[in-house]
């Protein structure tokens, strides 16, 4: 079936459903009646706001539910609005998942609700995020700007006195920690779609162009390519573990015995490194991806997500004011403190952190550095609609060069963007 044909589908039981809830609730979100609304959410500090909400609105009370995170939140999600009941209120969105429900209308335009005027509160790349066709889908609620941890102890071993600055001084850097010997790596990779991408991100390449239903792909561009050839280059160096994956037992292994001497990731990081790697507690710090060009402060991002309200949802109103309380009002504090990195930026202004994360980066204040990386973040960035498809295929091609050794990046992508194409095609998009 097509993208358009499930589409109209789709629309034809989102108006069975919408008329059906008004038929049963009446006025759910209005005069004294109780409101319980329904929250799919991953996130654990969206829990943390719920008691001060309730406080606040008597009359709602809201269930935080862990339907999956990712592919199996969206697979319920899509099973859900198919079947015309058990649509959540409100339900959290990777980025890059935003345009795949928003395009065929299984998401509420929230500029309807007023969100439009939050849009100078938020990181421009952030809101970019959640915007399909000038229209806001979503709120953001957590940010990953891409930022090198990196553990000074061991670098310094390895003669290294400083985080590298530049691509070329990383480079540099990863021959002298290699030449330490053992499992000395500057870092670790076996695939991971998301560094690559932020790598062609921040080297200012554009492999999607998305406008409406027409996307296209190309990984030709210089940005791209060059990007692509510095990392074939530390791979075909030997300058990278490629034996060990992150959130592995092996990968917390590297990372406490101090064998993994850098790391390049959201900020997110920050709350499970600590957890991850004990043993190296006050060794790491923060720093700016290195730069393609020396003295240049451009970034990227590593991750990130918001929370939409379905076109099916029954309660879009009191939906609405709780997710402007805990991603922009009174419950974002709460959920801060409980460890979440937001992309608000009153709160990338401030220059206090959790004194705990601090104490686990030496004393460095990693808050500035983290908001440093979040306002760098260069522009222009877009994910094709169909993109939880696409990253599942890319595991499927890269897991073989890297286990084989055969092959090269750029024949990877290569092939990644035949299949997209051909997929993209068959579900209704124009693709080139």
């Amino acid at each position: 079936m097509t993208f358009r044909k499930k589409a109209r589908l789709s629309s034809a039981a989102l108006v069975l459903t919408l008329v059906l809830g008004a038929c049963s609730s009446g006025s759910a979100d209005g005069g004294d009646d109780r409101v319980n609304l329904t929250v799919w959410s991953w996130d654990d500090t969206v829990a943390k706001a719920v008691p001060g909400f309730e406080a606040a609105n008597p009359n709602i009370k809201v269930k935080v539910v862990n339907a999956g995170s990712s592919f199996d939140e969206y697979t319920a999600l899509d099973n859900a609005i198919q079947a015309g009941s058990g649509v959540p209120d409100l339900a959290m969105f990777e980025y890059f998942a935003v345009p795949y429900f928003a395009i065929p209308g299984k998401l509420d335009n929230l500029g309807e609700f007023g969100a439009d005027k939050l849009k100078k509160d938020y990181v421009e790349a952030a809101w970019n995020d959640v915007a399909v066709d000038g229209k806001v889908y979503a709120l953001p609620s957590d940010y990953g700007p891409s930022v090198m941890f990196y553990n000074e102890a061991t670098l310094r071993k390895a003669g290294v006195k400083k985080p590298p600055a530049t691509w070329d001084e990383y480079y540099e850097d990863a021959k002298k920690v290699r030449a330490l010997g053992g499992d000395h790596y500057i870092a670790q990779d076996t695939g991971d779609l998301f560094f690559l991408l932020s790598l062609i991100w921040q080297a200012g390449g554009r492999p999607f162009e998305v406008n409406g239903t027409k996307v296209h792909i190309d990984f030709t561009d210089p940005g791209t390519t060059k990007a692509v050839a510095f990392w074939q280059k530390m791979l075909d160096e030997g300058l990278l573990n490629t034996k060990v994956t992150a959130w592995s037992d092996d990968w917390n292994r590297t990372l406490n015995d101090g064998t993994l001497a850098s790391q390049i990731m959201g900020g997110w990081l920050t709350s499970s490194l600590p957890q991850r790697a004990p043993k190296v507690a006050g060794d790491f710090r923060v720093a700016l991806m290195p730069q393609w060009k020396q003295g240049d402060e451009v970034g990227a991002e590593n991750g990130g997500s918001g929370f939409g309200i379905p076109a099916a949802a029954a309660h879009k109103d009191a939906a609405f004011k709780f997710l402007e309380y805990f991603t922009h009002g009174g419950g974002l504090s709460s959920r801060v403190k409980a460890g979440a990195f937001v992309p608000n930026t009153s709160v990338l202004a401030s220059t206090d952190s959790p004194s705990k994360v601090d104490k686990y980066f030496g004393g460095q204040k990693v808050g500035p550095v983290l908001a440093k990386a979040s306002k760098s973040v260069a522009r222009g960035w877009q994910y094709p609609p169909f993109f939880e498809w696409a990253r599942s295929t890319y595991a499927d091609l890269v897991s073989k060069f890297y286990t084989t050794g055969k092959g090269s990046l750029a024949e990877i992508l290569e092939e990644w963007r035949k299949r997209m194409t051909k997929y993209g095609n068959e579900q209704g998009f124009e693709v080139d």
